[in-house]
């Protein structure tokens, strides 16, 4: 089995079940906030619909080498990276035909892993040199998201602030689980973001409340707020803090950033500790 240690140095998996949370949207501005505080970073688009490439500004014609390539024809998936117009950020993009990979790669001895294996030699020289692998999941639970979560140090869970908020993380909880007990005994919750906040909105203050009582600091201190310009971005192929970097999302996004970074060295002096 490949170890994803010699693979970057820490890759998420963006993912929740549960459509419509802003995981997309996360994965691009916290992609771009990370690559703004001096971070190199590496976004996959792991969703077929493409629309973390698309919101990035990386036309069709510029996807030539998708990882649909990488997973199902054996690319390597650093043909397969394409600079964005944000400095310290790359991406590998998504097309339509990722739809087709899981049927594809469902008679392959070893489906679970090719995302892992294509990660684990990404090693050496500038393209093994990322800070970060965001891997953007398709919202369900497919062979996209299990290659996804098998790749991953940790799975970083976008929550919108609304009703159901907490009964898909509890679906999400459960296939974190069965990824943990058979593909990756070392996947863990890098943390918990709420998103479309509105603090007009008395139940998002209890669902926030709710998240933090259940979940304690895995929860991120960041709350990323609903917020106009952010949902405006991707239209024009730009991440919010491109687009509009004073709004109150694109900063709420860079607070994020540098509490991913802050607490992911905490991790690694703890780890280096012990």
């Amino acid at each position: 089995m490949s170890e994803i240690s010699s693979a970057p140095k820490r890759v998420l998996a963006v993912a929740n079940q549960k459509g419509g949370v802003g995981k997309t949207t996360t994965a691009i501005n916290l992609g771009t906030a990370l690559a703004a505080v001096g971070e190199k970073v590496l976004i996959l688009d792991a969703d077929p619909q493409g629309n973390a490439s698309t919101g990035l500004g990386v036309a069709k014609t510029r996807r030539t080498t998708t990882l649909y390539d990488v997973l199902v024809r054996g690319a390597a998936l650093r043909s397969a990276v394409v600079e964005t117009a944000v400095p310290g950020l790359h991406l590998v993009p998504a097309d339509a035909d990722l739809s087709g990979a899981e049927i594809e790669l469902s008679q392959h001895a070893r489906r679970s892993y090719r995302l892992r294996e294509a990660l684990a030699a990404l090693s050496g020289g500038e393209t093994g040199a990322y800070d970060y692998v965001l891997i953007d999941c398709p919202p369900s639970l497919n062979l996209l998201t299990v290659n996804a979560m098998t790749a991953a140090h940790a799975v970083l869970v976008p929550l919108q602030c609304e009703f159901f908020a907490l009964e898909g993380l509890t679906q999400l909880m459960r296939t974190v689980e069965l990824v943990r007990g058979s593909l990756n005994p070392s996947l863990e919750i890098q943390g918990v973001v709420l998103t479309m906040y509105d603090r007009r909105n008395s139940l998002s203050e209890q669902v926030a409340a709710d998240v933090r009582a259940h979940f304690g600091d895995k929860v991120y201190d960041a709350v990323i707020p609903r917020n106009v310009r952010v949902s405006e971005a991707p239209s024009f192929g730009k991440p919010a803090l491109i687009y509009d970097l004073k709004c109150s999302g694109s900063q709420a996004y860079l607070r994020l950033a540098r509490e991913v970074v802050r607490r992911e060295s905490a991790r690694r002096t703890k780890a280096n500790a012990a």
